[in-house]
């Protein structure tokens, strides 16, 4: 009887929807208070999660969800790098 992982769940900043932690991405806040993506999904610091989805991004970006979720300023660079 082997029981497999189970994907964990974090919602979307964006759209307020639950997805599976490897179908968004993670945005985190480091020491210095900077926003960068973080690839690994394991980096420290206050992490936010956002679809990938173009639609998703760009109502986070609107919205500022990201700055509030992070409390941090997300630089034009960042929404750059997440193609919003």
């Amino acid at each position: 009887m082997s029981n497999p992982r189970r994907e964990p769940i974090r919602t979307c900043v964006a759209c307020r929807q639950e997805a599976g932690k490897r179908s968004l991405v993670r945005v985190v806040r480091d020491a210095g208070g900077a926003a960068a993506v973080d690839a690994t999904g394991r980096a420290p610091g206050r992490g936010a999660y956002v679809h990938r989805d173009p639609q998703c991004l760009e109502n986070a970006r609107k919205r500022r969800a990201l700055d509030r979720a992070l409390k941090a300023t997300v630089s034009p660079e960042l929404w750059v790098a997440l193609g919003a």
